[in-house]
């Protein structure tokens, strides 16, 4: 009856592997929505990250789970866990690219480093994330082109939108005006613009004079704004402030 023994030993192993696979697949779940929380695309990391590291493990535990009721049967194990371990070398050199980029891609999710329509630069491309995942970034650049980045090319990544902006407009006058005056109608327009546009978190404020050309002054005024609104906020302090200028005869 030593087979029979055997089957049972079997079959508690095999329940075993079960649900020690189903409490570190709940521990992940829980570990990773701990980790990730309070953003729109949490879900989408979760599930990609979960997906994953359950994968990783189950293959882990069940393989072990194999090896163990192998062995209660008389079956010699060892050539099977040398040839586990050659395949695994085999796919580790004939794909070194795509564990590069399940790698680098695992951890870009886990750190939060970028979500789904936040403006990026990588290397040398920017543009609206319109998609992550464990192997590339797809960027849609702003006139239009989708770049497909895969992730262990990501040399440096830059996130423009996390946090307030900073809007940045640079005024030309000529030598034959008046300096302070024009300060002084540029910053009264700015104090205007600044209680009707809710964009702007802070200021704009003229900070003087920023260089000198061979015919003008260039006045420079800045603004922190709302992630996003930056360029709209130029536009509209470019226009504004022309505007001031021409009534005030400068």
């Amino acid at each position: 009856m030593e087979w029979l023994k055997s089957l049972a030993i079997a079959g508690v192993i095999a329940v075993a592997a079960i649900i020690v696979y189903a409490v570190v697949k709940s521990i992940i779940a829980r570990l990773l929505e701990n980790r990730i929380r309070n953003h729109e695309e949490a879900e989408l990391r979760i599930n990609t990250l979960k997906t994953l590291l359950s994968s990783l493990v189950g293959y882990a535990i069940f393989f072990i789970a194999l090896v163990a009721i192998l062995r209660e049967f008389g079956v010699d194990t060892t050539g099977i866990i040398a040839s586990a371990g050659i395949i695994g070398l085999a796919v580790g050199f004939g794909a070194q690219g795509v564990v590069s980029d399940i790698v680098t891609g695992f951890f870009v999710l886990l750190e939060n480093q970028v979500n789904v329509g936040e403006y990026i630069t990588i290397n040398n491309y920017s543009g609206i994330v319109e998609e992550t995942g464990l192997r590339y970034i797809k960027v849609r650049a702003f006139n239009g082109d989708l770049h497909y980045i895969p992730n262990r090319e990501i040399g440096a990544l830059t996130n423009h939108s996390r946090g307030n902006m900073q809007a940045l407009v640079d005024i030309a006058i000529t030598y034959d005006t008046n300096v302070d005056e024009a300060i002084q109608v540029m910053q009264k327009t700015c104090d205007r613009l600044a209680q009707y546009t809710p964009a702007i978190v802070d200021g704009p404020n003229v900070l003087g004079v920023q260089s000198l050309s061979d015919s003008n002054w260039v006045i420079r005024i800045i603004a922190k704004t709302e992630n996003g609104e930056q360029w709209a906020v130029e536009r509209t302090l470019r226009k504004e402030l022309k505007k001031a200028l021409d009534e005030a005869g400068i």
